[in-house]
């Protein structure tokens, strides 16, 4: 009989929302030089879920003054019970670090001999981390283990949260345990030890793969990946490969790093050092989408910055994720077009202006503030738009320039732009409080005059773009005063009938719209334009809505997504189909998109009796799992089909014991039939409520070959609560390859 265990993955992302201000401008004391890490994984999951850890830092005061006292930080979930400084045995007390409502790291507060300025020494230290449940930051399983630095999993001196930045440096890393599984990291990889001589974070995965060397990337794809699976492995491959070539000529770095792609079941998102992890279900996907090609590039840009070139002080974040997010947003456009790139640059923007108003400065943020990536990402692209648009191959010079001895600085690189001081200081040392204002096109004669007004207090050179009755783009420019008015002219005979301001968005704003006039749209998103109208069922007035978007971005996959169900809600059967195909054949559609184009094409074919089309259209829908929603439409949808139940026997007798061992409130075999660490507190709460509980087995999709999603219809009630039914989709993996 098979085993298996039913698992439900998230991705867990900790942004916590305080103010930073006061740890803003404290120095650094402890740099650290090395890691050097040694981990063993449990021999049973189940029972043990300690992760065992014997962790040697090589750290160096750099600071001014002799200290007798090191600070170390880590997971509260760490059992510290030895630290040595070089070699000899220390004291060492616990304490407590909050960061932000109920999240705490610990304190190992070691005493130390005097360590004058410029002193290195090493610290050892061993310990217990403990992992009740598993999440995308960290994990003990059978099935995959994975350590990712924002689970706190190693001792270092300076918080995760610091301003200045957090603390990167060279690793050695072994990994012990982990009955058959593959471990990955990054750096060289040497009889499963991985060495690491960048600038790095400490992570490893352990899990069981298909491996593949394309391009000079390796591959970790799930294990019995298809045809279609390694179609897009060599696709991610292709591109990742390029996306290093990109970044090697604008940099002019010519360091060699091994490069790595891991799909993962959870903590997808995350890269360090050319090591990058996807969702396992980008692999069953139509094409290459938007978020993964994003991820990819932004991963090839962070090697060059932050790890091959330490990025560190006030404002690091406008470096390592806005100057990554540009970078990789260039090269987007280098491969697919400026059509596509500003599609991204678009998305960027639109996330930005939801925090806009309530932002800090680019200069003090930590991580520690939830809005800290959009912020920092977002707003520091355009910066670097407004940078390298300005001053052409000179800013890549300089860029470079700056780099070259290997440590970058947003301090020196405002030097090295000393130019545009004013927007810099104004853009980095401030929250966002501009906003650009065009008016109506007033025609006269052969020429057309549009107003504008400048609301910051910064003077502002602007390109505007107004558009003829024919078509036709005139662009002129105009310079704003701060908090003042200005007036753009365009000469022609044509009727100007719209008119834009910075096209190229490269002040950051606190509202987009008013950038238009006339002003089609009333909503910094436009998706929520949309969305609001097909939410309230609307869908004349969604359908209008998104052809007012689609003219002004022709080739946005998520209006026309929305267009395409709009006209699918009114029977426009014929438009429909064409714009869901049209999605489909998107250079560089999101996800989302390709979900709810294949949603739409298969309730088409139901539409129209193509069960077998229907079919394959919603089983694509759900292989692919690229939207919540439209992966439920499409169960939905299946079930009009009436397909007759299917799913091995041995996946029916896993339902029948659980359904047995909950109704007997059986703690330890619901545990056991649970994969280890998965689930915990679903678990503990079926196996004592329960009062009824029936699963029936529908149907299943297999993910790859030791995974598969099982359709259920759950029939359920809980003490004191009335009886409960209805779809309930459950994740199993084979344990142990049986």
């Amino acid at each position: 009989m098979k085993k298996f265990a039913f698992l439900i993955f998230c991705s867990v992302c900790l942004f916590v929302n305080v103010s930073t201000s006061a740890q803003s401008r404290i120095p650094i004391t402890w740099e650290v030089q090395k890691y050097d890490i040694g981990a063993v994984l449990p021999q049973n999951f189940y029972s043990d879920r300690d992760l065992d850890v014997t962790a040697a830092l090589d750290l160096k005061n750099v600071s001014s003054g002799a200290f007798s006292r090191l600070t170390l930080r880590i997971s509260d979930q760490a059992v510290v019970s030895a630290v040595s400084v070089n070699g000899a045995s220390a004291d060492f007390s616990k304490g407590e670090e909050s960061i932000g409502g109920s999240q705490k790291l610990q304190r190992v507060v070691v005493s130390l001999p005097s360590m004058a300025p410029n002193t290195t020494f090493s610290v050892k230290v061993t310990y217990k981390l403990k992992v009740p449940s598993n999440t995308g930051l960290n994990s003990l399983s059978s099935i995959d283990s994975q350590f990712l630095p924002m689970s706190f999993w190693y001792p270092t001196p300076n918080s995760w949260f610091f301003s200045g930045g957090a603390d990167f440096a060279p690793f050695s890393l072994r990994v012990t345990g982990g009955k058959g599984a593959t471990l990955v990291s990054s750096g060289t990889n040497a009889g499963g030890s991985y060495t690491q001589s960048l600038n790095a974070q400490p992570f490893f995965l352990a899990g069981v793969f298909e491996t593949s060397d394309i391009n000079g990337v390796e591959v970790f794809m799930p294990s019995g990946t298809g045809p279609l699976g390694k179609e897009r492995a060599n696709e991610l491959a292709g591109f990742f490969s390029e996306a290093n070539a990109f970044v090697a000529k604008m940099s002019g770095s010519t360091k060699k790093v091994p490069l790595r792609i891991v799909a993962v079941n959870r903590g997808a998102g995350f890269s360090d050092s050319g090591t990058v992890l996807v969702d396992d279900s980008v692999f069953r996907r139509q094409k290459l989408d938007s978020q993964t090609a994003m991820l990819l590039a932004e991963a090839a840009a962070k090697t060059w910055l932050g790890n091959m070139v330490e990025v560190s002080g006030d404002g690091y974040g406008v470096i390592r994720e806005g100057l990554s997010r540009f970078i990789a947003t260039q090269f987007i456009e280098a491969k697919f077009g400026k059509e596509v790139a500003d599609i991204e640059r678009l998305r960027q923007r639109t996330n930005y202006a939801a925090i806009a108003s309530r932002d800090s400065p680019l200069n003090i943020v930590s991580p520690i503030d939830g809005y800290y990536f959009t912020a920092t990402a977002n707003k520091g692209s355009m910066i670097w738009k407004f940078l390298s648009l300005n001053l052409k191959d000179a800013f890549w010079e300089r860029l470079r320039t700056q780099a070259a001895d290997g440590n970058l600085t947003i301090g020196e690189l405002r030097d090295s732009f000393s130019e545009h001081k004013a927007y810099l200081d104004y853009m980095i040392d401030n929250s966002t409080a501009m906003n650009l204002m065009v008016g109506v096109p007033q025609n006269s004669g052969n020429q057309t005059k549009v107003a504008l007004r400048n609301i910051s207090d910064i003077a502002a050179q602007v390109d505007v773009v107004g558009t003829t009755a024919s078509g036709q783009r005139l662009v002129t420019s105009a310079n704003l005063n701060p908090n003042g008015f200005g007036e753009a002219v365009f000469r022609s005979p044509e009727k100007v009938v719209r008119a834009e301001v910075d096209p190229e968005k490269i002040y950051p704003q606190t509202n987009y719209s008013d950038d238009v006039a006339p002003r089609d749209l009333d909503d910094n998103d436009p998706i929520l334009f949309i969305k609001k109208e097909f939410d309230r069922q609307r869908y004349e007035d969604a359908e209008k809505n998104a052809k007012i978007v689609l003219r002004a971005y022709p080739i946005l996959d998520e209006a026309q997504t929305f267009l395409g169900r709009a006209l699918l809600a009114q029977n426009k059967v014929t438009e429909a189909a064409r714009i869901f195909q049209q999605v489909l054949d998107d250079k560089l559609p999101t996800p989302q998109s390709l979900a709810w184009a294949n949603v739409g094409l298969g309730e088409l074919a139901l539409k129209t009796g193509d069960s077998a089309g229907a079919m394959k259209y919603f089983d694509q829908t759900i292989r692919t799992d690229g939207d919540y929603g439209a992966s439920l439409a499409a169960r939905i949808g299946r079930s009009k089909l009436n397909p007759p139940i299917s799913a091995d026997q041995a996946i029916i007798s896993y339902f029948k014991d659980f359904d047995a061992a909950v109704l007997a409130h059986d703690k330890a075999r619901v545990d056991s039939l649970v994969g280890a660490g998965e689930v915990s507190r679903f678990a503990s709460g079926v196996a004592g409520q329960a009062e009824q509980w029936a699963t029936q087995v529908l149907r299943t999709d297999s993910i790859d070959s030791d995974n598969v999603l099982v359709e259920t219809n759950l029939n359920v009630r809980l003490l004191n609560r009335e009886v409960e039914s209805g779809m309930a989709v459950f994740r199993l993996s084979k344990l142990d390859g049986v």
